[in-house]
């Protein structure tokens, strides 16, 4: 298999404005932390970027809508149906005259827009329900600045058979950090991925320790804010897991060069090691907005996106080894990348279910991880032929959800 990505020797040449004029982009997910940051870039760049449309579930709809009418786009999607006359009304109300957009609802909706003409399509909605939107802006044609690590890790063949080099450019700082490092030398130079994980607000504890952890405890997140899916995934460390999984589809790396180290600081987003022992590091301080900016701007930086370190202030970094014990979300995580097939996708989806019981006081927070490992367990070896379709995943999706809930219920 090749890599996803880009040349790793593709250098970035200095940044331009594009004589066609902006570069027109859609944003999936626009009401959520992706969204908004992705929508603050824009708003700095105008004569670099565009955005002609925008998806989101439809909980925030004023934002929403204030988010089209700033931005003048074509085309707003909006997954519940049941939103999309507060929608309509909260266009009309604002646009003082302005043309309105195109409104698209139905769960089908964020798919249709990911297909619609643009140059590229930024995913940034949380869950396997981004796979869909992926596929579709891959088979249009689009590139594809992929935050929606989910719909890779779920649909790993399907996404690989449909992208083209070069085609997708990933926004977890994490994965952009180590598209940087891989530019460094050619990849059988590669000895090993580094991936960096702050730890959580847990970092030190003991299994044991763990048990009593609250939701309010797990949402307060040491060094960056996010949506509260994702920050428990970071407390759990589940979402290093996934992240290892991403870099393997990504970058073809074996899993067992792909290492994972606990940073605390989150300045070193992740390294690549080489076979002469040299290690390139991607250091920034933790603020979205450097790789959302590189995902969309590619192979453009975008000049001032975030702030950079400041070298006159003394700093320490740590770097501590990963506790598998009290967190062996990780090692799951490479075993169910190992397996293929609808593994993954079982995976994901138990883990979506347990968050969602965690949050609601139903599990505790070692039993989100405990869960997960028995419903994989359960599921078993998958058929890891070539076949694999949106069906299967769907399927062993739908079953790991309700085994997830029989068992956290039980």
């Amino acid at each position: 298999m090749e890599s996803l990505l880009a040349d790793p020797h593709l250098r970035f040449e200095p940044a331009v404005a594009d004589p066609t004029g902006p570069r027109e982009l859609v944003i999936l997910g626009s009401t959520g932390s992706i969204g908004t940051q992705a929508i603050d870039v824009v708003l700095r760049n105008p004569d670099r970027f565009r955005v002609v449309g925008l998806s989101a579930a439809g909980g925030r709809v004023e934002l929403l809508a204030e988010q089209a009418l700033r931005l003048g786009v074509r085309t707003v999607a909006v997954a519940r149906t049941d939103a999309e006359p507060a929608l309509r009304e909260a266009l009309a109300a604002g646009a003082q005259g302005r043309p309105l957009p195109e409104v698209l609802a139905g769960p089908d909706a964020a798919t249709e827009l990911a297909r619609r003409e643009c140059h590229s399509v930024l995913n940034g909605i949380t869950g396997s329900i981004g796979l869909r939107p992926t596929l579709a802006a891959l088979r249009a044609g689009r590139v594809l600045v992929l935050a929606n690590k989910e719909s890779l890790i779920v649909g790993g063949p399907l996404v690989k058979a449909l992208a083209r080099p070069g085609q997708i450019v990933p926004v977890d700082s994490e994965h952009t950090a180590l598209f940087q490092g891989l530019m460094g030398g050619s990849r059988r130079e590669v000895r090993k991925l580094v991936v960096t994980a702050s730890g959580g607000p847990f970092r030190g504890r003991t299994r044991e320790e763990l048990a009593a952890v609250t939701p309010e405890q797990a949402l307060a997140h040491p060094t960056w804010a996010m949506g509260p899916v994702i920050t428990v995934n970071s407390a759990t460390l589940v979402n290093k897991g996934l992240e290892v999984i991403e870099a393997h589809l990504l970058y073809d790396i074996p899993f067992d060069r792909i290492e994972v180290v606990v940073h605390p600081q989150s300045i070193v987003h992740s390294m690549v090691e080489f076979t002469d022992g040299s290690t390139l590091a991607q250091a920034s301080p933790p603020d979205m907005r450097m790789p959302i900016s590189l995902g969309l701007g590619w192979p453009d930086r975008v000049p001032d996106a975030a702030p950079p370190c400041d070298w006159t202030k003394a700093a320490t970094w740590e770097f501590f080894p990963l506790d598998d014990e009290a967190f062996p979300s990780v090692a799951l995580a490479r075993e169910v990348g190992t397996l293929g097939g609808t593994a993954p996708a079982v995976f994901n989806a138990a883990n979506e279910e347990c968050v969602d019981a965690f949050l609601a006081g139903r599990l505790a927070f070692n039993g989100i991880v405990d869960t997960v490992a028995k419903v994989v367990s359960e599921h078993g070896t998958p058929d890891r032929g070539t076949g694999l379709t949106v069906e299967d995943v769907l399927q062993a999706e739908a079953w790991a959800r309700r085994r997830a809930r029989e068992i956290a219920s039980g």
